[in-house]
């Protein structure tokens, strides 16, 4: 397993903000005691051009600025865009790593499935996955499949991807919740709204159908926007998940044979290391 991490998102954070240093502050150490023998690598950090397939010029220039907060959950943090840039580095690394075959994490903030092509929205500045997903287009892979099972839905990554026969987009999520969208399927877009404390064995059982279909777009890479929220202890939604469910979707992962790689998005209990030690230690076998 490689992990794609800089200490130097830890960097910034507003008081009481939900997506705070200590997710992952707290996770690297635990890995690293855990797993002496996975590798950590700093990442690149994503040049305009890597950004430019997925966002507007102007949008870039937005978020350098950072004049202003872009809305109520996503701050204008000093020096934002080159923590964004980090994390999209990461995502990107992970990613090559992936088609390489190799397992890659990226254990970095911020996340990045909320963020739309021209605007930064729910904690997101960059969207990651659609950076990444559309790099490897650029460079030689034919189909991406994106598995997203964070409990919100990844509206910036579907809005992006939207109609791109080359790739696959598939989100379990809570609704309703934040941000409001995901209630219906089209195209290349699948989305499964969960209802808020659906049943714990049912929530498992779309998530791995989302997979098992996903799979038959025989996606030559497969990124996933690993969000920990489902988690019936996170504070922001009403989902039933439990640590050993995560640990399964890693098993899931280990059983197929497409290059993978996973990009942590949300998940925001104090439990979060030990869900992203039990994803990652299944998947690694």
């Amino acid at each position: 397993m490689i992990i794609f991490h800089d200490q130097r998102c830890l960097e910034y954070a507003a008081f009481g903000h939900p997506e705070r240093p200590e997710r992952i502050a707290r996770t690297a150490p635990l890995l690293k005691d855990r797993h002496p023998d996975w590798e950590w690598r700093q990442p690149h950090v994503a040049t305009d051009n890597e950004l430019l397939r997925v966002h507007s010029s102007d949008h870039l220039a937005t978020i350098k600025i950072a004049a202003h907060d872009f809305d109520a959950d996503t701050p204008a943090y000093p020096n934002i865009y080159k923590h964004a840039l980090g994390s999209a580095g990461a995502a990107l690394d992970a990613a090559r790593a992936a088609l390489a075959d190799q397992r890659a994490f990226s254990l970095m903030r911020p996340p990045g499935h909320h963020a739309t092509r021209n605007r930064a929205l729910g904690f997101c500045y960059f969207n990651n996955i659609a950076i990444a997903a559309l790099d490897a287009l650029a460079n030689r892979v034919e189909r991406v499949g994106i598995w997203d099972f964070d409990a919100h839905h990844g509206n910036g990554t579907e809005g992006i991807v939207a109609h791109n026969p080359r790739i696959a987009f598939t989100s379990v999520h809570q609704f309703p919740a934040y941000p409001g969208t995901g209630a219906k399927s089209f195209g290349n877009i699948t989305n499964y709204p969960v209802a808020p404390y659906t049943p714990r064995a049912r929530h498992v059982d779309i998530v791995e159908r989302a997979l098992q279909n996903l799979l038959e777009f025989n996606p030559n890479l497969l990124l996933v926007s690993a969000g920990f929220d489902a988690y019936s202890g996170d504070p922001l939604v009403q989902m039933t998940l439990e640590q050993e469910d995560f640990a399964k979707f890693g098993e899931w992962l280990r059983k197929v044979d497409v290059p993978t790689a996973a990009i942590l998005e949300g998940g925001y209990s104090d439990e979060l290391p030990e869900l992203i030690d039990a994803f990652l230690s299944a998947w690694n076998g």
